[in-house]
């Protein structure tokens, strides 16, 4: 991440949006589509990445599957029911802290 201490943060809530923006990705899918998006500004890195998935598969907020792609096994996470509700819930609550930051910064 090139503002590291600005998404530290944000990266479990950007890891479920993400998510629930698609039926289900793999880590290395995930941290590029972040960088596609925000046009290489955010570069998760995989020390980053994988301890948090694993904390919240065991969490229940997601789940793995692995299936075989060419022949190599890919682990691929989707957000769980409880996921789900988490996602909105941690959602609203961005955008309001990011309405009181511009309100903040604006005046």
């Amino acid at each position: 991440m090139k503002k590291n201490s600005l998404y530290k943060g944000t990266l479990q809530n950007i890891i479920l949006k993400l998510l629930s923006k698609e039926i289900k990705m793999y880590g290395y899918q995930m941290t590029q589509r972040a960088k596609e998006l925000t046009e290489g500004e955010l570069e998760m890195t995989e020390g980053a990445l994988y301890p948090l998935l694993h904390k919240l598969e065991a969490d229940g907020v997601i789940m793995s599957e692995i299936q075989e792609i060419n022949g190599r096994n890919r682990k691929y996470y989707l957000l769980t029911e409880k996921g789900k509700r988490q996602q909105a819930t941690q959602e609203d609550e961005m955008r309001s802290y990011l309405f009181n930051l511009n309100t903040i910064f604006n005046r």
